[in-house]
C-alpha cells in the first residue's frame, strides 16, 4: 500500500485508475501490507478516503498471514499477542485463544502504545518456553510525524533479553506471497508483485517465483537498485506506468 498506492494518506496519481483497470479486466489481485496494526476494514476505509475504492477482502496484511501460518502449524492454539486490533482480530478469526498463561506462542506486531509491562511479559513467556513469532522484520515505519518504532526493533530488544530469535512471517518471507497466491487461487508463473522496496517487496516476489515491478514513488531510488544483487523484472516511475503492463501481463 504505502509508497505504491498511497503516500501520507494521499493517493499516488494513477493508483485509482490502476485498481479500476484490474477490476475491468477481472484480474484477481490483493493489496499487501506489512503493517499489522489495522484490520482490512480499517485499511479499506483509509484507501477510500484517498479516493481508492476496493473491498476489504482484497487486503492481505502481515497479521493475517501470521495468523494463517499459526493455524497451519498448530490449529486451535493459544498466543500472547503484543499488538493492536489488526493482529488480535486475525488470530481470533483462525480460532486462536489469546492468553497470558502458558501460551503456545508470543506473537509480536506493531503497537503504537507499547508498554514496558507488555514487553516484560513477552520476555518472561518466551523464556518460559513460548515460541516467538513476529509479523514482520521492519525496524521502523512511516508516519505523518516521521519514523516510528517498528516490529523488528522491538523483536531485537526481546531477542537480546531472551537469546531467542523470532520467526518473521511478513515480507520478505515468501510465505506471505504463497499465502496470498492461495487466497486468490493464483499461480506464481502468472502473477506479478508490485512494490516500492527492494529489500522486502522485490526479494519476496523473486523468492516466490513472481514477476516483480518496482515503483520509484516509495523507499527505493533508481540508483539504489544497483546496490542489490538481484533486480526486479521492471522498474517504473509510478503505479500510473503499470497500467499498460496490466494489459501486457494479461496477454502473456
Amino acid at each position: 500500500m504505502d509508497g505504491v498506492l498511497v503516500h501520507e494518506e494521499q493517493a499516488i496519481p494513477g493508483a485509482s485508475e490502476f485498481i479500476g483497470r484490474l477490476v475491468a479486466l477481472e484480474r484477481r489481485f490483493l493489496v499487501l501490507t506489512n503493517n499489522s496494526i489495522y484490520t482490512p476494514r480499517d485499511l479499506r476505509a483509509r484507501l477510500s478516503r484517498s479516493g481508492i475504492e476496493l473491498p476489504e477482502e482484497v487486503i492481505w496484511t502481515s497479521a493475517q498471514a501470521t495468523a494463517a501460518f499459526l493455524a497451519n502449524q498448530r490449529p486451535g492454539g493459544s498466543a500472547y499477542a503484543v499488538g493492536e486490533a489488526g493482529l488480535t482480530l486475525a488470530l481470533h478469526e483462525v480460532g486462536y485463544t489469546l492468553s497470558e498463561h502458558d501460551p503456545d506462542y508470543v506473537v509480536l506486531g506493531e503497537n503504537r502504545t507499547l508498554s514496558l509491562d507488555a514487553i516484560t511479559k513477552a520476555i518472561r513467556l518466551i523464556d518460559g518456553g513460548a515460541r516467538f513469532i513476529a509479523t514482520n522484520p521492519d525496524p521502523s515505519g512511516p508516519s505523518q510525524e516521521g519514523l516510528v518504532l517498528g516490529t523488528g526493533s522491538v523483536a531485537a530488544l526481546i531477542t537480546q533479553a531472551t537469546g531467542r530469535q523470532p520467526y518473521f512471517v511478513g515480507k520478505p518471507n515468501p510465505i506471505m506471497m504463497r499465502t496470498a497466491l492461495n487466497r486468490i487461487d493464483a499461480h506464481s508463473e502468472t502473477t506479478a508483485m508490485i512494490g516500492d522496496r527492494m529489500d522486502t517487496d522485490v526479494i519476496s516476489g523473486i523468492e516466490a517465483g513472481l514477476r516483480t515491478v518496482l515503483v520509484l514513488t516509495g523507499s527505493t531510488s533508481r540508483a539504489m537498485v544497483e546496490t542489490f544483487p538481484y533486480r526486479p523484472t521492471r522498474i517504473v516511475d509510478s503505479i500510473a506506468d503499470v497500467i499498460p503492463l496490466v494489459d501486457e501481463f494479461a496477454r502473456d
